[in-house]
């Protein structure tokens, strides 16, 4: 999983069954890759959807794992067309698993007990990614769709972190598009809370991350009680500590983290808006959240944007809410860059998700972590 996006970036070849495979017989050019990612719903005419890809992916190295399975290594970057696993609907406004095909071709033999053998033909299985298969799939009592992430279970009351998506993740049902998927493929924002160092930093925390039946924005108090349903149902069947149940949520999500605050003033112990939504994105729309709304919340709340922000200005959405939200912390970024690579000055989630905001030397999962309700 990259900090841009998820990407495919490598494929297991089940050959551990074949025997003994001389590591000598394999090279980058042994096998060649071909991949073809086409959207799951049909594309209007004149519509545009950004990321399909029909292409050679080219193989950087090739290496046998503990069982025996050849494993091509394939080239990945951030921004990289070729990679990704989801595709972005302009009309839509919505993010959508990619179809993806991959085809291998075999250019030279193996040898296998000494002989050379060439493998006839390959069947694509299913698309592996650790960080994302370890949330388990849910649907609440209303049909609201979730992922789960469980710690391990050593005893005690544990925290739960809340993951509020943004606009492009939600689903799009006009399409009968509701994939309980692009949650977590699109961005490490739920995925960053359930890495070891934030596993050891919050002492073993539930992560859940709802999807919206289209985007929070469009009616954050209905939404409301549906997510407050998802927690409440999670905290009466797992060792959830209320006092100790944190939401966070970037952009369309930043805007719903507030909402919920607003909302419930007493349920959560901190809050995390990232480049979150306050004002209306359309000229002359109504104001999300209300100055006096913003004015009366009390949960701890830390606040996260990129100056460079061109979808969510920032000055009227995220500075705004930190000059009225009492006691908030501001961590206002000139760009957005992470190992060297500029991402959109929006996509300032990145740093949370890596631990990066600080305040007086306190990082921001470990003040999330010592805040009570």
């Amino acid at each position: 999983m990259l900090d841009g996006g998820e990407q495919v970036t490598s494929v297991t070849l089940d050959t551990g069954r074949l025997g003994r495979i001389d590591p000598a017989s394999l090279t980058p050019g042994t096998f060649s890759v071909h991949a073809k990612a086409t959207s799951p719903i049909p594309i209007a005419a004149g519509d545009q959807i950004f990321s399909e890809y029909d292409l050679d992916r080219p193989v950087t190295a090739v290496r046998l794992d503990r069982r025996g399975d050849i494993v091509l290594d394939l080239s990945f970057a951030e921004g990289q067309v070729g990679g990704g696993t989801l595709g972005y609907i302009l009309s839509r406004g919505r993010n959508v698993q990619l179809d993806l095909v991959y085809t291998i071709t075999q250019n030279a033999p193996l040898v296998v007990h000494g002989r050379p053998l060439t493998i006839e033909r390959f069947t694509q299985g299913r698309l592996v990614n650790p960080e994302v298969d370890a949330f388990s799939y849910h649907t609440s009592g209303s049909g609201m769709k979730y992922r789960l992430f469980s710690p391990d279970h050593r005893g005690g009351k544990r925290p739960l972190v809340i993951w509020l998506h943004g606009g492009g993740e939600g689903a799009s049902l006009p399409d009968n598009y509701y994939d309980n998927e692009t949650t977590l493929r699109a961005n490490r924002g739920a995925l960053g809370f359930a890495t070891a160092e934030a596993q050891r930093i919050f002492h073993g925390a539930y992560v859940v991350a709802p999807q919206s039946t289209s985007f929070w924005l469009e009616d954050g108090p209905r939404f409301a009680p549906l997510i407050l349903e998802i927690v409440n149902d999670l905290a009466r069947r797992h060792d959830i500590d209320r006092d100790r149940i944190y939401v966070a949520g970037c952009s369309n999500g930043g805007y719903m983290s507030l909402k919920m605050t607003t909302t419930y003033p007493r349920v959560f112990a901190a809050s995390v808006p990232i480049c979150g939504v306050v004002e209306s994105l359309d000229p002359g729309g109504p104001v999300m959240i209300t100055d006096a709304e913003l004015a009366a919340i009390t949960t701890p709340t830390w606040l996260v944007a990129s100056r460079d922000d061109d979808t969510v200005p920032p000055e009227a959405n995220t500075v705004h809410a930190h000059e009225l939200i009492p006691g908030s912390v501001l961590s206002l970024y000139d760009h957005v860059i992470w190992n060297g690579h500029q991402f959109p000055g929006h996509w300032s989630w990145i740093y949370v998700a890596r631990n990066d905001p600080s305040d007086h030397g306190t990082h921001i999962w470990q003040w999330m972590g010592r805040q009570r309700r």
